[in-house]
């Protein structure tokens, strides 16, 4: 069965995380309207849950690759650094802040570290 997943999704993980990437910058750029839930910082947690899943789909898009781990999650954080900087600079509905920037920051780092305990404990996969 996991070899079924494997095969499936061998070549296909690289178009989902230009997806997710893209995906990103669209919903952070665009105007969207209020949430109908009200709970303290649900932004924050929404980033962090973004920038955790583009990590850890694009460390495993290119985890066969010789590009380096320590490249991709530095390349993550730089890209939350733009989309911050384009929220300010391009938009006049959007605010970019510090605090979306360490909520970002922080899912990257999640994901960075259930990345390598997950391969670490699983080499055969």
């Amino acid at each position: 069965m996991l070899n079924n997943i494997k095969s499936l999704l061998k070549d296909k993980l690289t178009t989902i995380a230009i997806l997710i990437t893209l995906g990103i910058a669209i919903l952070s750029l665009i105007k969207l309207g209020k949430s109908p839930i009200q709970i303290n910082h649900l932004d924050k947690i929404k980033h962090a849950f973004a920038y955790f899943v583009l990590s850890f789909v694009w460390l495993i898009a290119l985890r066969t690759t010789r590009i380096s781990k320590y490249l991709i999650v530095f390349c993550c954080f730089f890209y939350g650094i733009i989309i911050e900087t384009l929220q300010v600079t391009i938009t006049s509905h959007r605010s970019g802040e510090i605090l979306d920037l360490i909520a970002n920051t922080t899912g990257i780092l999640i994901a960075f570290i259930a990345y390598n305990s997950f391969f670490k404990k699983n080499e055969a996969i």
